[in-house]
């Protein structure tokens, strides 16, 4: 039991050792190319044992920001080395502002992966997705009728859109309705500064899923990921 009490400690260190070190890689604080200090520094400034510290630059390694180099040491490595989609990654980014390049670029991969899952999700969402849906759209109207409140707004955007991908019926998207919502929230947070909530497009995917027409599903998801109809 004792053991088992350490274990956990130390396994509670490196989580926190390895949140640490990922945001400041995320934020540009540490960048590509630098050189992480020594063991000795970094467990002296943790306050943590070698063993702690090792197994949080392991698991960094293993989501691609550090790379280990015999007679180099612990480099960052490139954005295009991370595995942006790790769920834990995704965690760690919580609460941080993302440059305006990264929501382009998380906008030009909705515009390739999100009329797909809407065509499908007006074909194979079943009984229960609908009437979830139809929930979550009806909440929706509420709130862009009411005083505006961006907070509110941003968590049933997002459920509107998670629900997408979960009524999709295909095995591959089916996980993006999950890992990808602490991105859609930074995105809608951003795009919707302003008040904007685009209700006449989100209506039309709305109503093309409930009515089965995948064609105009997929139009109207293309149509709302208009760059121009987003605060970029």
């Amino acid at each position: 039991m004792q053991f088992e009490m350490i274990a956990n400690a130390q396994r509670g260190l490196d989580l926190l050792i390895a949140s640490d070190i990922a945001r400041k890689i995320m934020t540009g604080t540490l960048n590509a190319g630098d050189i992480l200090p020594s063991e000795v520094e970094l467990c002296g400034r943790f306050g943590v044992s070698r063993t702690a510290l090792r197994e949080a630059l392991k698991l960094l390694s293993s989501k691609g920001l550090l790379e280990s180099r015999p007679k180099i040491g612990t480099r960052v490595r490139d954005r295009s080395h991370w595995n942006i989609l790790d769920v834990q990654l995704l965690e760690w980014m919580t609460g941080m502002e993302a440059t305006e390049e990264m929501y382009h670029q998380f906008l030009d991969f909705r515009r390739v992966i999100e009329p797909h899952a809407t065509s499908l999700a007006a074909v194979n969402a079943t009984r229960e997705q609908r009437i979830e849906l139809s929930r979550i759209y009806h909440e929706m109207c509420e709130v862009d009728a009411g005083s505006f409140d961006a907070a509110t707004w941003v968590n049933i955007d997002t459920q509107f859109h998670r629900m997408i991908f979960l009524s999709s019926g295909n095995c591959f998207y089916i996980p993006f309705g999950n890992v990808l919502t602490t991105v859609f929230k930074w995105f809608i947070s951003y795009s919707s500064k302003e008040g904007g909530t685009c209700m006449s497009d989100h209506r039309k995917i709305y109503e093309a899923i409930m009515m089965g027409d995948a064609p105009a599903a997929r139009q109207a998801s293309l149509n709302l990921m208009e760059s121009s109809k987003h605060r970029l």
